[in-house]
């Protein structure tokens, strides 16, 4: 077996598109697992909401005094994150072992993720306030927990992550997968999404580079898309070679058949329109 078959791939599954993933999808994926050792990090965006109406309010989400959103954490939320984690964790296991898949669950508040100091400054009501939120940057992914990335065994990460002070803090799942991606030598981080494409002037890119990504994310991506583009960059910066955006199967992503691909390249432009 070639070392580069212990190279993983690392998935990020998004909270808000878990449900539209087909058995098809789960195939696709168990097939790829089977040759490349998976580590799999999820969102809980539209779990958490279904959990109680109060995280679907705008009140929920804060936004620093740099514009960047984060979901208002306490220690309450952190549990209710658990909670739901739990039971998306159940399905996304079952479904894999299903296809003869392998699998592993894993907190990376439980010695994986660390983070540093979270912002303390918050917009609240039009007015710049203190507030104490258990959110925290990534700042170092320990590896060692990662003791079985072999083909046909997956990883599911949580990502929670513990700061210098031992305070469970809630993590970007994209960021958290892009330091993962990094940490394990992971050549290829795909970004699973609601969204079939990256999306510039209303026009789906197939493949751009990383500079011009990054301009877009500070000048005309939004929410949800702008965090993704943070994510690739930060993935690149730290070794990953590709980094795939879409919502089709893995296997699709990675052969760049659809989606957006994000590379390290130093094209001018990029290049538009779905591909066929």
């Amino acid at each position: 077996m070639s070392a580069r078959s212990h190279v993983p791939t690392v998935v990020k599954l998004g909270g808000s598109c878990l449900d539209d993933l087909d058995g098809e999808w789960w195939d696709d994926l168990a097939r790829h697992g089977r040759e490349h050792p998976l580590v799999l990090v999820h969102g809980w965006s539209k779990p958490l909401r279904e959990l109680g109406a109060r995280y679907g309010e705008p009140s929920a989400i804060l936004r620093d005094r740099y514009g960047n959103q984060s979901r208002w954490t306490t220690p309450e939320v952190i549990d209710d994150i658990k909670t739901v984690s739990s039971e998306l964790a159940d399905v996304v296991l079952r479904r894999l072992e299903h296809r003869g898949i392998t699998t592993e669950r894993l907190l990376g508040s439980d010695g994986l993720v660390s983070a540093g100091q979270g912002e303390r400054w918050w917009w609240r009501e039009k007015r710049l306030v203190e507030l104490d939120n258990l959110v925290g940057p990534i700042t170092g992914v320990d590896v060692s927990p990662l003791k079985n990335l072999r083909p046909s065994h997956a990883y599911l990460l949580t990502p929670l992550a513990r700061n210098a002070a031992g305070q469970e803090v809630n993590t970007d799942a994209d960021r958290a997968a892009a330091a993962v991606a990094a940490a394990t030598g992971a050549t290829d981080l795909v970004l699973v999404t609601d969204v079939a494409h990256l999306l510039i002037e209303g026009e789906p890119v197939r493949l751009i580079g990383r500079r011009e990504a990054a301009a877009f994310r500070d000048k005309g991506a939004k929410g949800g898309m702008r965090k993704k583009l943070r994510a690739a960059g930060e993935a690149l910066d730290q070794g990953v070679e590709r980094v795939v955006i879409g919502s089709a199967a893995v296997t699709d992503l990675l052969a760049g058949r659809t989606g957006t691909v994000i590379t390290d390249a130093q094209a001018p432009t990029h290049t538009s329109g779905a591909s066929a």
